[in-house]
């Protein structure tokens, strides 16, 4: 992976440390010659009004609020530059943030985008209404959601499905390893390559010579799943020290592992689905984000396209 151009999504509702951009710190250091941009969207209502009123005081307030946020860049990006960094900004009046990223993106084309990801409850989830889940869905380039960044980027971890039961692409899982490798690579980390698996539970096993046989049926599973992952490992000189095979749904094991191997980022793929599926369940990825307690690295297949673009 290499970063030459990267995206640092900056939160304008708080005042302190933005882990985002911290992160992209970090990275700066390991590719030197990367810039930098800096983007915040900010959007209040009481400065907004509408398009039927011109009010020159509602105006000069939101080009008030624009400057106080550049003038608020400028002094995040001021020990960048003294680094030598190249640093240019953003500064968006709008509501929708992820619509107004997007659009960076697709200007800009950088390599990454990084953004501070907060906890989202249940019924975000359901409705689907969160800025995260939206770049995971559209962004084309990848996109590191940053929870913390006082940790080092110590060992990473890359998550594949080497029988594309999650309708994945092969080639993806080459493109995640390749990536974990360069990544690790360059950072001095190490690099863990995992999968998830689970037979169907015996309720809801309905024929009945598995149901007499269900510990052959799970066996024959593994073995299925165990010899798909060790070609694909194997082919990209894994060590097997740095294979685990986990039975699972990915939400629910992936993240007990993470926190076990003090895993720092967990790099995964996500492929564009309908709307209707993606409004009933969302992506793995998208699952995962709230119960890992490490960053989420995403990444798409290559030639993907924002299926929301017209």
């Amino acid at each position: 992976m290499n970063i030459q151009h990267m995206l640092v999504v900056i939160d304008p509702t708080t005042e302190e440390a933005q882990p985002s951009l911290e992160r992209a710190r970090q990275l700066a250091t390991h590719f030197p010659h990367a810039r930098i941009t800096l983007l915040i969207c900010d959007y209040n209502s009481a400065l907004d009004g509408g398009i039927y009123l011109q009010d020159a005081a509602l105006q000069k307030a939101r080009e008030s609020l624009m400057e106080y946020r550049r003038q608020s860049l400028e002094k995040l990006a001021g020990p960048l530059r003294d680094r030598g960094i190249a640093v240019s900004l953003e500064v968006v009046w709008g509501k929708r943030l992820a619509k107004h990223i997007l659009s960076a993106v697709s200007t800009l084309r950088p390599d990454l985008v990084l953004k501070t990801t907060h906890h989202h409850n249940l019924l975000k989830r359901l409705l689907l209404s969160n800025s995260d889940w939206d770049l995971i869905r559209h962004c084309e380039v990848p996109v590191w959601l940053v929870k913390k960044a006082d940790d080092a980027l110590a060992r990473l971890g890359v998550s594949v499905d080497p029988l594309h039961e999650a309708d994945k692409p092969a080639a993806l899982d080459q493109k995640l390893i390749t990536c974990g490798q360069s990544l690790a690579s360059h950072l001095t980390a190490e690099l863990d390559v995992l999968h998830c698996y689970n037979p169907l539970p015996r309720t809801l096993v309905f024929d009945a010579s598995v149901i007499n046989d269900y510990d052959g049926y799970a066996k024959d599973v593994r073995q299925r799943h165990a010899e798909a992952f060790d070609s694909l490992t194997a082919s990209n000189a894994i060590a097997e020290t740095d294979r685990h095979l986990l039975q699972g749904y990915p939400e629910e094991a992936i993240p007990g592992y993470v926190a076990q191997r003090r895993i720092n980022l967990l790099i995964m793929g996500a492929i564009s689905r309908s709307r209707l599926d993606s409004a009933l369940i969302g992506h793995t990825a998208e699952r995962l984000l709230d119960e890992c307690p490490c960053d989420v690295l995403v990444i798409k297949p290559d030639g993907f396209v924002d299926p929301s673009k017209p």
